[in-house]
């Protein structure tokens, strides 16, 4: 594989990777601090262009380990076991995602819970965000194994 697509797919999905880091570590804290009215009224404002902007990235970062798979398959790498193993945990960010977060951000739309119920769910959505941060780190680790193969393989 080529040494600069290779780059490029770790850089992408590295930045997809920082991104979700940093609105665990600030978006989450701040939206934690707000006053239910303050969060809703937030929400709306900011809601939708931050759904746009993961959803956007999200995809493009998930085919990244997809194609990986697909071209190691088609080209019998042995770098398939690692890309098969980004493709899994990169997938499971997007399962998590319907599973969890698409009913509760909608539910925040709505502005659907009291002040008790929006420290709760703010804090089970904090939780779920980290759990997939690990495994889009994972994904990560398992990329950039891939492409080490591809490009060792491809000096042979």
């Amino acid at each position: 594989m080529n040494r600069t697509l290779a780059f490029t797919f770790v850089a992408v999905f590295s930045i997809f990777l920082g991104s979700q880091i940093t609105e665990g570590c600030l978006f989450v804290p701040y939206w934690q601090r707000l006053s239910k009215t303050a969060f809703y009224e937030y929400y709306s404002i900011f809601g939708p262009a931050i759904n746009n902007f993961y959803t956007s990235l999200t995809i493009v970062a998930v085919l990244i380990p997809v194609c990986s798979s697909i071209y190691c398959y088609y080209k019998k790498s042995p770098a398939l076991k690692y890309a098969l193993v980004s493709t899994f945990f990169a997938c499971s960010v997007i399962i998590i995602f319907y599973l969890y977060f698409k009913d509760v951000n909608q539910q925040f739309y709505a502005a659907a819970f009291d002040t008790n119920q929006l420290k709760s769910v703010l804090s089970d959505w904090e939780r779920w965000h980290w759990l997939r941060v690990v495994l889009e780190l994972g994904a990560l680790i398992f990329l950039i194994m891939t492409q080490h193969v591809l490009i060792k393989n491809s000096k042979a």
